[in-house]
């Protein structure tokens, strides 16, 4: 497997190259896989595909704390990025038979194998829960989403090391679908970080996936066409 290790500056830029990346390897449909690690350097929140803005986000929060919202392409419910979440990225190709052949397949998958992943870090059990989620116990510490095409899929995902909770309580409500293990909790009671080190967790993906040959190309172009033209589109973000 490819990898590319790659963080931008701004979170246009972010969210454009999981879609960039994953538009490449269908139209070459070379079957490429491929894993990318990223941070984000600032606070944003991200709708998934068919959130309604105003009943997933505090507008007035993040307005005042100018903190941007965007919508990402891949289902799933809203979320606070920024320092302190480790984010990976996965472009597979969908063969017939495999694993991936379909949605809840393609979750147990992954999942199971991140899962065993964190619980060698931590030396505690970490398993899947919900549609998409990793929890220790009750506790989510990774939430994840995918986009499937017709050859390949996106499946990607944010692991919880040490995301400022108070932010995240002021700028996202109560989500409007939750998963029954949640029970109503607040984010603070609901989630769990980690508080181990990116470079320590990032390594050990990349050696699960055996992603260490470095990808052998990046859509730059696209990248920033879909940065311009989607992702920093009012007209996108609200459009629900």
């Amino acid at each position: 497997m490819e990898f590319l290790d790659l963080s931008f500056p701004t979170p246009e830029h972010n969210l454009a190259c999981d879609q960039a990346l994953l538009q490449m390897c269908e139209q070459e449909r070379s079957d490429r896989a491929l894993l990318r690690l990223w941070e984000a350097p600032c606070h944003f929140v991200v709708l998934g595909y068919t959130n309604r803005l105003r009943s997933e986000v505090n507008l007035e929060a993040c307005t005042r704390r100018g903190i941007p919202i965007l919508r990402r392409s891949s289902g799933g419910g809203a979320v606070l990025q920024g320092p302190g979440c480790l984010n990976y990225s996965l472009i597979l190709p969908m063969g017939a038979g495999s694993p991936l052949a379909s949605i809840t397949g393609t979750s147990s998958f992954v999942l199971r194998r991140h899962g065993m992943v964190l619980e060698r870090l931590l030396g505690e059990p970490v398993e899947p829960r919900g549609q998409s989620d990793l929890a220790i116990g009750d506790r989510k510490c990774s939430g994840n989403a995918q986009r499937r095409l017709q050859c390949y899929l996106l499946f990607h995902g944010t692991i919880l090391l040490d995301l400022d909770f108070f932010v995240l309580e002021q700028c996202l409500p109560l989500p409007s679908s939750q998963p029954d293990y949640r029970r109503g909790r607040s984010h603070a009671a609901f989630l769990k970080n980690l508080h181990l080190p990116p470079e320590r967790v990032g390594r050990a993906l990349r050696d699960a996936w055996d992603a260490h040959r470095a990808a052998e190309r990046v859509p730059h172009r696209m990248i920033e066409t879909l940065a311009r033209e989607r992702y920093s589109l009012r007209e996108w973000t609200f459009r629900l």
